[in-house]
């Protein structure tokens, strides 16, 4: 069995170690393979690769050398081909000849590494031809578009651009036929060459100082159409105003004609525009020159134009319809022609938005009418009396609703308490201001207040609001300016003083009901309490005052310097010195009466009277003090003093003059004690001074006559040990005193 097996196993080992011998073999054969591919492929490989790379980077600079040949050949053909077109006057050949040299320029900058000295070269030759070209462009369009404007640059009258003239050329000369027509090749080849825009803009600054504006500025010019055989000619000629601002309408017509004439010679021609990526756009030039001029024309047809067109009142709103059509056919007519594009634009929008503009121009006239009120003079002035009133057209009744029920409730309710009137009714001028001067330019203002609260009331209500605040401002803007603005005369003149004074309180009279009465007729927003004038009344009334108090204070200072020169009325048998106290007296009468002149038939006859009282409360009152701190006064002294005292005592009631009739005043002469406090006081001096000791204690009577009414028992001693000398009498009279 073991032989068996082994005798099976005996070739397989055999087999197997042929084998291996034949891998051993193969083995080193491959190593041997191995060994010559790293020592002699490797080495040839290695040069194969270093001539490849050899020979790629002389074909790159090769390909590179003949591309840029190509380049150099493209520029040189472009500005050969360009130079033939330029001499046939083929200018849009040529200038797209002179873009494909410049192109190939730019692809021979663009390589890095790669410089040539001829670049430069280059550069400068294409500048140069490219300014060549310019030059035969900018020669044909002087001839297409020739402009002869005044020798001053600036235009400060219509005169001044009445030279103005532009010829454009209708028919192509002979010689530029053979290029098409001559305005769309010179535009075509600015277009090409990127300069139609610059081209445009010049074109349309001239178009503006030259024509536009003035056409639009000046009424009297008129733009005149001459049309000769090969050319137009555009002039101005001079027309007579028929008003100082012309209807929009007018205007419109002028610059429609201006354009239109442009349109049809000009810009009437679409071109080709090279862009970016060589992609062509097509170019309106109407369009073009829209953009450079429309928004200066816009901005001066508002301001020049349709400013002037705003309604001065509302009642006129409605007719300015026919200036918002007019708008809109002139922006629809330059639509057709080119020249704008899109929806409305500024000019369309501004004559839409009439009501706002009517408001601020209202507001802005009662503002500029008022402030002129204001600062004109304050002594032209107009009488006015309870009977007086507001010169203003009768307000509409209110409306229906709510406004009217009530008054029909309040109808029934005064039908039904009929019978519970009070026998006694209160007069219809008891609330009324008194009679008395006002300024003219006061009545004007109130009046100017009226009518535009009046405008208020038909107005929408953005509208209502703005002139119900103008005239509040107006109000506001009085208490600030008339007391700056006329403040010297104020505090100089006391007839303006009492005129302003008047002026506050008559303002003040009206803020009162002002509001009341336009309350129902104003828009809904200011109904509720807002539309009222009631919290200016106090400042009114108070700047009224106080500039009357003041000139009052002035008044008074003049008096007692006056009286300080009538040495203390002492020493009167002394001649200088009761000439002294003489002259102080007579001139504070005098000063008096010409205050009772000057406020005469000005002030209020209660003012009057009071202000004149006390005044001459003030005099007296001075008086009295310095006569009652004499030490020591003789009878010569006494009957002296009192003969001036006699003086002021009849001249003193003269002073209230209040009315121009002489025989009214007498009235007020005799109410002398009402408005003059020291006035019994100073009868009672004057009886003292004259007096024995006797008439004294009889007029004191125990404290209780009228003497003691008047004068302290400390005066009446002074006086007593004055007048008299030191004896038992005058002891005993002074013990009586108490």
């Amino acid at each position: 069995m073991i032989n068996k097996k082994y005798n099976e196993f005996l070739p397989s080992m055999q087999s197997a170690e042929d084998l291996v011998s034949q891998v051993d073999s193969l083995s080193s054969n491959i190593d041997l393979l191995k060994s010559r591919i790293e020592n002699e492929v490797q080495q040839d490989l290695n040069v194969a690769i270093a001539e490849f790379t050899e020979l790629k980077q002389q074909l790159e600079r090769d390909s590179l050398v003949l591309s840029v040949l190509k380049q150099l050949q493209k520029f040189d053909t472009a500005i050969k081909d360009y130079s033939t077109a330029l001499l046939e006057k083929k200018y849009v050949a040529a200038a797209r000849h002179l873009e494909k040299a410049r192109s190939s320029l730019k692809m021979l900058e663009s390589r890095k590494g790669f410089e040539l000295k001829v670049l430069k070269a280059l550069g400068t030759e294409l500048t140069v031809q490219t300014q060549n070209m310019f030059y035969h462009l900018g020669e044909e369009w002087r001839q297409m578009v020739l402009w002869k404007l005044p020798p001053s640059k600036e235009i400060s009258s219509a005169e001044t651009v009445m030279q103005t003239e532009l010829h454009l050329r209708t028919m192509p000369l002979k010689e530029d036929q053979v290029a098409g027509p001559p305005v769309a090749s010179v535009l075509q080849a600015f277009a090409v060459l990127g300069e139609l825009h610059t081209r445009l803009k010049l074109f349309g600054q001239v178009l503006l100082k030259y024509i536009l504006k003035p056409l639009i500025s000046y009424p009297s010019l008129w733009p005149r159409l001459e049309e000769q055989p090969d050319t137009v000619v555009l002039r101005f000629e001079s027309a007579e105003p028929n008003l100082e601002h012309p209807p929009p309408m007018e205007v419109f017509g002028k610059i429609t004609l201006v354009l239109g004439v442009l349109h049809k010679h000009l810009l009437s021609v679409s071109l080709d525009e090279c862009g970016e990526n060589d992609k062509d756009s097509t170019v309106v030039l109407a369009e073009m020159l829209g953009d450079v001029i429309w928004e200066e024309v816009s901005g001066c047809l508002i301001q020049e134009c349709l400013v002037y067109s705003i309604p001065a009142n509302s009642s006129k709103l409605e007719q300015y319809i026919e200036v918002i059509k007019s708008t809109e056919e002139f922006e629809k007519s330059l639509k057709n022609m080119g020249f704008l594009k899109g929806d409305a634009t500024d000019l369309l929008k501004y004559a839409r938005n009439v009501n706002s503009h009517f408001a601020n121009k209202k507001c802005q006239d009662v503002i500029v009418a008022a402030r002129k009120l204001m600062t004109s003079e304050i002594h032209n002035t107009v009488k006015i009396t309870p009977e007086s009133s507001v010169a203003i057209p009768k307000l509409p009744d209110p409306g229906a609703g709510d406004h009217l029920k009530m008054q029909k409730a309040s109808k029934m309710l005064h039908n039904e308490l009929i019978n519970l009137e009070n026998e006694t009714k209160v007069s219809q001028h008891t609330f009324s201001l008194p009679t008395c001067r006002i300024s003219v330019s006061v009545e004007k203002l109130m009046e100017l207040a009226y009518q535009t609260l009046l405008e208020a009331t038909t107005s929408t209500d953005q509208c209502c609001i703005q002139l119900f605040y103008s005239v509040r401002n107006v109000f506001h803007l009085f208490y600030d300016v008339v007391p700056i603005y006329h403040k010297e005369n104020l505090q100089k003149l006391p007839q303006l003083a009492a005129i302003h004074h008047n002026n506050c309180m008559y303002i003040a009279h009206h803020l009162l009901t002002l509001g009341h009465q336009f309350r129902y007729r104003l828009t809904n927003i200011l109904y509720d309490g807002a539309a009222t004038f009631v919290d200016l009344v106090p400042g009114f009334r108070r700047l009224g005052m106080e500039c009357f108090l003041a000139q009052m204070r002035v008044q008074k200072g003049e008096l007692l310097e006056r009286l300080s020169s009538a040495r203390n009325f002492s020493n009167m048998d002394n001649e200088e010195s009761y000439s002294a106290a003489n002259k102080a007296a007579r001139q504070v009468l005098h000063q008096l009466k010409r205050l009772g002149k000057v406020w005469q038939d000005v002030l209020p006859v209660n003012i009057h009277c009071k202000a004149m009282g006390t005044l001459l409360n003030t005099a007296l009152s001075e008086i009295i003090h310095r006569i009652t701190a004499l030490e020591d006064i003789s009878t010569e002294d006494a009957d002296r003093l009192h003969s001036l005292c006699r003086i002021v005592l009849e001249e003193g009631p003269l002073v209230f003059t209040p009315l121009l009739e002489e025989n009214k005043n007498k009235k007020y002469q005799e109410e002398v004690p009402v408005y003059v406090q020291k006035w019994m006081m100073f009868k009672e001096l004057m009886i003292i001074l004259q007096a024995n000791l006797q008439e004294i204690v009889d007029r004191w009577a125990e404290g209780k006559g009228p003497l003691a009414a008047e004068f302290s028992p400390t005066e009446v001693k002074s006086l007593i040990r004055a007048l008299f000398q030191n004896t038992e009498r005058r002891a005993a009279a002074l013990a009586k005193i108490k």
